[in-house]
């Protein structure tokens, strides 16, 4: 709700800065498909066991898990760019040194500095890219999806390419690449302000004393569990040449990508969150089940790795919405806590799978997997209740001091039906207000302008649009405007979780709560590709508003409302 009322604008006409971060991110995403088929050359050509090469993934993933508690304290420190920076320099060095080294355990160690500086990075990313985006943040998070898409999907494939050349080559490609998106990122990226307030180190820590935020971190830890099994081991049973595990990563890739951005919102919207994520991870356990009992026949291995990555996509999406809607911290703080938890499930997992293996045989691994993620369910079911209330209740909103009635003004009555107007931080709110205040008053209803603040969810990030401090700015400044020409309205910040179309719920919402009359709104400045990817707004509201909706076009100038018209207002039900 802040972008631009003006000219359609196209998602990708943004700042240097945001395509800088954007290509970083593609590199970024790569980096575990990227690795995946070198995984049976790796293991030849170095002498080690799967269990030895799986170690790759565990001392990546627990030291992001770890830093995962120190990159907000780290990033309100130095800011978001220097941070960035430092994530992108330490990615650079650490994955050349893991190229030049010839042992297993030089890799292994190495990847462990790699995974420090992915944490600064991902904690980071899609807050510098949404802030640094022109007209408003849906272009940003598209970009940043796509960026995503990209990643998931040419990772594999590139490493497969690389890797048939030597089992150097990913490695010094991802060196590579992210000196390029280093260079840029200090080239083009501004410094950004840093927080006003510096983030404790043991506020994660702290934040999972919380038992929804704990409950859906444990629920993240078990699905990261079968996760990354299934990424550590997949590739030994499949037989194949690391060109051709390239292909068959890059079509799970296409899937994972496909479903989170696409399919996971939309599933959501239709059946609520923790039904969708029941059903989800029961069929990624029958998928891990299929793996166990056919890890004897690469082409059952290879077609349920590729199927799985529908389930994994929605997966990745509605776990971290499930932490932010039941989360009562601040949004980074949150993020940590559930990052550390996730990234430790990840990062033990290919430890404990190769002790398995090593003992017992390449199927077990994968029935752990698959019990893993059935666990899941009962966990996420002890907190049903949590996120069922959170999702019920997504526009808990802030309200704000009135603007005074002027003397002389009738002031409504406290229990007439108000007329909603919703407003975001562009130059067109202003005519959306007034058209608004025009109807509150000929229908003789209070006026109440209404903001969402969103948090943006894409995969496994999340980051909030706006600071507090513009949410409120952007509902004040209208309120003064109004209470200098005589007119009173009071205003609310809502917040919302998701894409736009979670931010038109969550204010169908809110007006059911308080009875509105009317919702008023301007129509969506956003053209038909950003409407597709990111959810529309305009169309999720009027789908589920209980009241009359208003569209409001600010270029033109409105007809005046007929008596019939007005008195269909007046006795519309509240």
């Amino acid at each position: 709700m802040s972008a631009s009322h003006g000219k359609t604008a196209s998602p990708f006409k943004q700042p240097k800065a945001v395509w800088a971060v954007a290509f970083a991110c593609v590199i970024s995403f790569m980096g575990i498909g990227l690795v995946d088929p070198i995984l049976p050359a790796l293991g030849k050509s170095l002498h080690a066991s799967p269990s030895q090469v799986s170690l790759l993934f565990s001392s990546y993933l627990i030291v992001t898990a770890v830093a995962m508690l120190f990159v907000g304290w780290v990033s309100s420190h130095l800011g978001a760019k220097r941070t960035l920076v430092i994530g992108l320099a330490v990615i650079v060095v650490f994955a050349a040194l893991a190229g030049s080294t010839g042992s297993i355990n030089g890799i292994v160690g190495f990847r462990a500095g790699w995974g420090l500086g992915n944490a600064l990075f991902i904690a980071t990313s899609l807050a510098v890219i949404v802030a640094s985006a022109s007209g408003g943040f849906g272009g940003a998070i598209i970009l940043y999806e796509t960026a995503l898409g990209l990643g998931i999907a040419v990772g594999p494939l590139l490493g497969g390419e690389l890797g048939g050349i030597s089992w150097r080559g990913p490695f010094f490609g991802v060196a590579i690449l992210m000196a390029i998106a280093l260079t840029a990122t200090i080239a083009f990226v501004p410094d950004l302000p840093k927080p006003k307030r510096a983030t404790s180190p043991l506020a994660p820590l702290r934040a999972l004393r919380h038992r929804g935020l704990l409950t859906m971190g444990i629920m993240a830890l078990l699905y990261n569990w079968g996760f990354f099994t299934m990424l550590g081991y997949a590739p030994y049973p499949m037989e194949l040449s690391a060109h051709q595990l390239g292909l068959v990563f890059t079509g799970w890739g296409l899937l994972v990508a496909a479903f989170s951005v696409f399919f996971a919102p939309r599933l959501q919207a239709r059946y609520g969150t923790a039904p969708v994520l029941y059903a989800n991870l029961f069929g990624l356990g029958i998928v891990m089940a299929v793996i166990a009992a056919g890890v004897s026949t690469p082409t059952v291995v290879i077609v349920a790795v590729i199927v799985s990555g529908a389930f994994i996509g929605i997966n990745n999406t509605l776990t971290t919405q499930a932490v932010m809607l039941v989360s009562p911290v601040e949004r980074p703080v949150a993020s940590s806590a559930y990052g550390f938890l996730r990234f430790i499930g990840g990062g033990l997992a290919p430890f404990v799978a190769g002790k398995l293996a090593d003992a017992t045989d390449l199927g077990v691994p994968f029935y752990l997997g698959a019990a893993t993620f059935l666990l899941a369910i009962p966990v996420l079911a002890s907190g049903h209740r949590l996120l069922r209330q959170a999702e019920e209740r997504p526009a808990e909103g802030r309200p704000m001091a009135p603007s005074l009635t002027p003397v002389g003004a009738p002031a409504p009555t406290t229990d007439t039906p108000p007329v909603i107007v919703a407003v975001g931080a562009h130059d067109r709110a202003a005519a959306i207000v007034d058209t608004a205040a025009r109807l509150a008053r000929d229908t003789g209803s209070p006026l109440e302008v209404v903001h969402v603040q969103q948090t943006a969810v894409v995969e496994e990030q999340a980051a909030e649009t706006e600071t507090a401090e513009q949410a409120r700015a952007a509902v004040t400044s209208h309120l003064d405007r109004l209470s200098a020409q005589g007119i009173a309205a009071t205003g609310q910040i809502l917040t919302s979780v998701g894409d736009h179309a979670a931010a038109g719920r969550a204010l169908a919402q809110h007006a059911a709560d308080i009875h509105a009359r009317t919702i008023t709104v301007g129509r969506s400045p956003h053209g038909p590709l950003t409407q597709f990817a990111n959810g529309s707004f305009t169309t999720a509201l009027t789908h589920t508003a209980a009241c009359t909706v208003v569209l409001i076009d600010p270029n033109h100038t409105p007809r005046p409302l007929t008596t019939a018209t007005l008195a269909d207002l007046r006795n519309s039900p509240a």
